[in-house]
C-alpha cells in the first residue's frame, strides 16, 4: 500500500468523522446563500431600502431590521408612522429563511407573505398596495428593474413581495465561530464557550433551539414553567388559530447573531444577555442558572455571531414628476 493512498485514506476518515460528530449536533451550520434570480435579489434590495413604500416617505424596511444592527432596530418596540409605539419587539430579518412562519405569531407563512405585511399596516409604513403599485408605476429606473428581474415592467404586489423576499433569502451569516468547530476547527471555541454549549444541552435549550438557525422551528408556550408577565399585549398564536390552547405560544427566536439583537423577546423586555438567559432558565426549564453558568451560556452564544450581509447599498432610481409625493405628517 503507498504512502499516498494511506494518507488519502486517513483524510477520508477523518472528514467522516468530522462530518459524524457535525450531523450528531442538534445544530448544524449556516450556509451561504444560493441566489437564482440576481436581478430580483437586486430589485429586492432597491425596495428594501426605499422609503417611498411608506406614507411618511421616512420608513423602509431597513428601519425596523437594520442590517448595520443585526436585523433590527435595537428598540424595546418599533416606532411606525406618526411616531407610533409599536405592539411588539421587530425580530431579526437575518437567516429568517430558516423560519417555519414569519412574525411572532406565525402569521405569514413566508418571507413573500410576510414583506407586504408593514407597507400596508397603519401602525407601520402607514401606505396601502394600490399606492405602492402606483408609485412605483411612476417610476422609471423601477420599471427597468422589474423588467430586468421579471421579463416585464409590469409592476404588482405579488412582484413586489417577491422581490423583497428574494433579497432578505440571501442575508443569512454563515462562518460563526461556532459554526468552524461544528465543521471540525476545535481550536475554535474557548473552553468556558465550550462548557457554555454543554450547560445549554444539558439544560434542554436545545429541544426548542436547533437547526442551522438555532431556533425557528416551532411555537412554544412563554412561561412554560413559571407565569411570564409580558409587557407586549400580543397573546401569540391564538391571534392565528382562535384556539385558547395556542395562547401565549410564540415563535422560537433565532440565536443566531443574538449579541447584536437585544432587546430581547417578543416583549422586548430583557435588555441583556444575561437577563434573558436567567428569565429562559427560569420560566421555561424551571432551572435558576448561577452567575457562573449564566457566563458560561452566554459565552457560547456570542460564538453565534456570523458574517454580517456585505453588499454595495442601492443607489434608488430618483421619483418622476408624476411620482407622489410624501406626507409625513399626515
Amino acid at each position: 500500500m503507498s504512502l499516498r493512498f494511506t494518507l488519502s485514506l486517513v483524510a477520508l476518515a477523518c472528514a467522516g468523522l468530522a462530518h459524524a460528530t457535525t450531523t450528531q449536533e442538534p445544530i448544524q451550520p449556516i450556509q451561504p446563500a444560493k441566489v437564482s434570480n440576481p436581478a430580483a435579489v437586486e430589485l429586492g434590495k432597491m425596495l428594501f431600502f426605499d422609503t417611498r413604500l411608506s406614507k411618511s416617505g421616512f420608513i423602509s424596511c431597513n428601519s425596523c431590521h437594520n442590517l448595520s444592527m443585526g436585523g433590527t432596530d435595537n428598540l424595546k418596540t418599533s416606532i411606525g408612522h406618526g411616531w407610533q409605539k409599536g405592539p411588539i419587539n421587530a425580530p431579526t430579518v437575518l437567516n429568517s429563511r430558516f423560519n417555519l412562519a414569519q412574525f411572532w405569531d406565525g402569521r405569514a407563512a413566508n418571507l413573500k407573505a410576510q414583506a407586504g405585511g408593514p407597507i400596508a399596516n397603519p401602525g407601520e409604513m402607514a401606505f396601502t398596495h394600490e399606492l405602492a403599485v402606483e408609485t412605483l408605476k411612476t417610476i422609471p429606473g423601477y420599471l427597468s428593474a422589474f423588467r430586468k428581474a421579471y421579463g416585464s415592467d409590469e409592476v404588482s404586489v405579488d412582484r413586489i413581495t417577491s422581490a423583497i423576499a428574494a433579497f432578505e433569502e440571501t442575508l443569512v451569516t454563515p462562518n460563526a465561530r461556532f459554526d468552524k468547530w461544528l465543521k471540525g476547527d476545535k481550536k475554535a471555541l474557548t473552553a468556558d464557550e465550550l462548557a457554555g454549549y454543554k450547560l445549554f444541552k444539558d439544560s434542554g435549550c436545545v429541544a426548542c433551539h436547533n437547526g442551522p438557525a438555532v431556533g425557528g422551528g416551532s411555537f412554544q408556550k412563554m412561561g412554560l414553567v413559571e407565569p411570564y408577565k409580558a409587557s407586549s399585549p400580543a397573546e401569540g398564536r391564538v391571534a392565528v388559530t382562535g384556539k385558547d390552547a395556542d395562547r401565549f405560544n410564540i415563535k422560537v427566536p433565532t440565536l443566531r447573531n443574538v449579541e447584536l439583537t437585544y432587546p430581547y423577546f417578543h416583549d422586548g423586555a430583557a435588555n441583556t444577555l444575561p437577563e434573558a438567559v436567567d428569565t429562559m432558565g427560569r420560566v421555561q426549564l424551571g432551572k435558576k442558572f448561577t452567575a457562573e453558568e449564566n457566563a458560561r451560556i452566554v459565552a457560547f452564544l456570542r460564538t453565534l455571531t456570523g458574517d454580517q450581509p456585505r453588499f454595495t447599498l442601492p443607489i434608488l432610481p430618483p421619483s418622476a414628476d408624476a411620482t407622489p409625493r410624501p406626507r409625513p405628517f399626515e
